[in-house]
C-alpha cells in the first residue's frame, strides 16, 4: 500500500490516506463507515502495529470500489505532506555508507579516505522536515554551500531493542524518500547536526510504501537531478550496511519505537564531491526518486 498525508484544502487538517488508482482514500473515514476505528494521524496508525494494515487492507478490498462520500478526492486535487508530518524524535542519519560517496568526501569534505568499519551516525530534528513542493530555504547569512543527498528512508514499524540483523526487517513498517540537505561550511568540530538539521533540510515523500511491497530494500534504484540535470544515480545494493544491519546496529544502544526514521545514506554524486563544486541557489528545483516509491520536487528559495 502506498500510505501518505494530505490535506484536501488549505484550511483542511492533515489526515492520512492511502492511494488507491488516482484517489486518495481517507483512512479513518472508510474505517468510521465499516464501525473500524482507524486513526486519521500517521503515527497513530503506525503505533497500532500489523492489525491496522491487516484491517485498512480488508476493508479496501470490501469496498470493491464503494468510497466514502468527500473521503476519495482525486489525488491530482490534494496537496501530500511528509507522510509523517512531525517525527517524534530525530531522523537517524547514516553518513558515508556508499562506497563511491565515501571517496568523493575524502577529496573534498576532509573525512576519512577509508571505509568505515561501523555505521557513521548523526541526527536531523524533527522540524526539518518538510513534503512534496515544499521550499527548501537557502538562508546566505549561514550557508553558501548548500548541498544535495537523495536518500531511502526507512520506517520503523515495531519496538526494537537489540535485535538481530536476520530479523530486523521484520520491525519494518515502510519506506519513503528522503534529500538529506547538507550545509557542507556549517560542519562543526566535525559534528554534522547543524550543518544537517536546519529547518526545511529533510525534504520526505511523497508516500510510505508499505514493507511488504519491497521485500528487499537493497534493489532499489535511486537518482537525484537539479534543474533537470542528472547528478545522482546508483542502487541501493551499494550501500557498505545494509537496512537489516543498520537497524540491528542502532537498535543494540537505542530503542527503536514506531515511527523512528532512519535515512540511509546516500550514493556519489553530491555538490560537495564535484570539479568543480556545485552548491544549489534560491531558484533551483531538486527532484529526488527511489524506484517504487515516488518523486520528491523542491525548490529553493532564499530565506
Amino acid at each position: 500500500m502506498r500510505l501518505v498525508t494530505y490535506r484536501a484544502s488549505v484550511e483542511a487538517e492533515a489526515r492520512m490516506g492511502v492511494i488507491v488508482d488516482d484517489l486518495v482514500i481517507d483512512v479513518a473515514m472508510l474505517g468510521d463507515r465499516a464501525g473500524v476505528p482507524l486513526p486519521s494521524r500517521m503515527l497513530d496508525f503506525i503505533e497500532l502495529g500489523p492489525v491496522a494494515l491487516s484491517e485498512l487492507k480488508r476493508l479496501i478490498d470490501e469496498a470493491d470500489g464503494r468510497w466514502p462520500v468527500a473521503g476519495a478526492p482525486p489525488l491530482s486535487n490534494v496537496t501530500l505532506l511528509a507522510p509523517i508530518p512531525r517525527p517524534r524524535k530525530n531522523i537517524f542519519g547514516i553518513g558515508l555508507n556508499y562506497v563511491e560517496h565515501v571517496a568523493e568526501s575524502a577529496k573534498s569534505l576532509d573525512t576519512a579516505k577509508d571505509l568505515p568499519k561501523q555505521p557513521v551516525i548523526f541526527s536531523k530534528p524533527p522540524t526539518s522536515v518538510i513534503g512534496p513542493g515544499d521550499p527548501v530555504v537557502h538562508r546566505a547569512g549561514i550557508t553558501q554551500q548548500l548541498d544535495w543527498e537523495v536518500e531511502l528512508a526507512a520506517i520503523i514499524g515495531r519496538r526494537a531493542s537489540r535485535i538481530e540483523t536476520a530479523d530486523a526487517l521484520n520491525y519494518v513498517f515502510g519506506y519513503t524518500v528522503c534529500i538529506d540537505m547538507s550545509a557542507r561550511d556549517n560542519r562543526r568540530a566535525g559534528q554534522w547536526i547543524y550543518s544537517k538539521g536546519q529547518d526545511s533540510y529533510a525534504p520526505m515523500g511523497p508516500c510510505i510504501v508499505t514493507a511488504d511491497e519491497i521485500p528487499d530494500p537493497q534493489t532499489l534504484d535511486l537518482w537525484l537531478t537539479v534543474n533537470g540535470v542528472e547528478k545522482q544515480r546508483s542502487n541501493t545494493r551499494h550501500m557498505l550496511f545494509a537496512v537489516d544491519f543498520l537497524i540491528s546496529d542502532i537498535s543494540q544502544g537505542i530503542t527503536l519505537e514506531p515511527g523512528d526514521i532512519i535515512a540511509t545514506g546516500t550514493p556519489e554524486g553530491v555538490g560537495a564531491g564535484r570539479d568543480p563544486q556545485e552548491w544549489l541557489w534560491p531558484g533551483d528545483v531538486i527532484e529526488a526518486e527511489v524506484a517504487g516509491i515516488g518523486r520528491l520536487r523542491n525548490a529553493v528559495v532564499a530565506g
